[in-house]
């Protein structure tokens, strides 16, 4: 079974954009064509899943994968880093072979 993972500090973080935007539904994780290691992330508010998406839940927090994202995603955990340089959600996918330095996309 194809799986995602979301750390808790992550949840909170996007419990907290949700209220911040007055936005219901669940969060949108992807994969597209782009960025400067080939593909890139997409994270986006989705006020519902889509009928062939794969639905996962955590804390509460609705994640939604289409099935193509699902088979570079399998395996990722969705996190939350908060550094001096930089905050934001990092992903961390045993797919991705290579990464570009600002870690938005990734090469599988």
């Amino acid at each position: 079974m194809a799986m995602i993972q979301v750390t808790p500090k992550a949840v909170e973080k996007i419990r907290q954009a949700f209220m911040k935007q007055g936005v219901s539904g669940g969060l949108r994780l992807g994969v597209q064509g782009g960025g400067c290691s080939g593909l890139s992330y997409l994270i986006k508010f989705e006020p519902q899943a889509r009928p062939a998406d794969k639905v996962f839940e955590f804390g509460g927090v609705k994640i939604f994968v289409d099935p193509k994202s699902l088979l570079y995603l399998d395996g990722t955990t969705l996190d939350y880093t908060e550094t001096l340089m930089h905050s934001g959600f990092s992903f961390h996918n045993p797919h991705a072979k290579t990464s570009c330095g600002c870690g938005t996309s990734f090469t599988a």
